[in-house]
């Protein structure tokens, strides 16, 4: 099987050049060099798998804010793409936000931190800080996602151009369905599927409804929507940042840690740190020519 070695830089901050693409070909000996995007992404082909050699090349590139990894080239386009909502496809997590209403963003920011660290269990953390919700207007959910939720940058390139090639494109979120509904539709994902807040009266009763979507239940959206579609398991993408992505990255094709926790970072096969999300398109082989703004 042949591989690639990926190298991709922020796009706003392009900084592979000549001098760095031949300190790593003195590394990976006998390669071709494929530009995906002059300055931001790029391909070499390697006839095997080498993570010494990949260790190598992270290591002479430290300084370097650029991701590196290997991917296979087989079946390199992805035909199911799952994604994770809260820190992943939007810059914030909708929970600590709404917190802020409640004057108790601290205290719920630090059990949704031990929770991503996946040191709680995600079921129980998630109870935990919804029920110090109860009382609030819903009116705030509202306010929240118009005043404090933005799309990281790349969101939307990554999901419509998917959806261009066919993809079936998926947000599978632990958070909830008034703040996935509304990003699912402004990104183009063809699916959406998270937690329910409960209401009564207008107002947060501080529960949320049975059963809760977590780490197990991402894993099986995946595995779900790739049996509907008859999508092959390796030909399926999944990208998040918490413990409780971990399943579903562990079991897709490709399972990418997007600017994630260390333990997630180095459960992955994937991970990126510095490039935005349509660093996910570069390692499928994308270029930046075929991207649907």
């Amino acid at each position: 099987m042949a591989y690639v070695l990926s190298i991709i830089a922020n796009p706003t901050n392009p900084v592979i050049d000549a001098g760095l693409k031949a300190r790593v070909m003195a590394l990976a000996a006998h390669t071709d060099v494929i530009d995906l995007a002059a300055g931001i992404a790029c391909d070499f082909y390697i006839a095997e798998r080498d993570d010494q050699m990949l260790g190598a090349v992270r290591a002479m590139l430290a300084q370097i804010p650029a991701d590196i990894n290997i991917i296979a080239r087989t079946r390199r386009r992805k035909k199911l793409l799952v994604a994770d909502m809260d820190s992943t496809i939007i810059e914030q997590e909708c929970i600590d936000e709404i917190a802020e209403f409640a004057g108790r963003r601290a205290e719920i920011s630090a059990i949704t931190e031990r929770a991503m660290l996946g040191e709680l269990s995600f079921e129980a953390a998630l109870t935990e800080r919804v029920a110090m919700l109860k009382g609030l207007d819903i009116s705030v959910l509202e306010e929240t996602y118009a005043k404090h939720i933005t799309l990281t940058p790349g969101a939307r390139t990554l999901v419509r151009t998917m959806n261009k090639f066919g993809a079936v494109t998926a947000l599978v979120s632990g958070g909830f369905t008034f703040f996935t509904d509304r990003i699912a539709k402004a990104v183009g994902f063809k699916s959406a599927q998270a937690n329910e807040l409960l209401v009564e009266d207008g107002v947060l009763t501080g529960k949320v409804r049975q059963p809760i979507l977590g780490r197990a239940a991402k894993q099986n959206a995946l595995l779900r929507l790739a049996g509907q579609n008859h999508i092959r398991l390796e030909q399926t993408l999944g990208v998040g940042d918490g413990a409780n992505d971990l399943s579903m990255l562990e079991r897709a094709g490709l399972g990418v840690a997007f600017r994630a926790k260390p333990a997630v970072a180095e459960a992955a096969a994937a991970r990126i740190q510095h490039g935005d999300l349509t660093a996910l398109l570069y390692l499928q082989g994308i270029s930046q020519a075929e991207f649907v703004e």
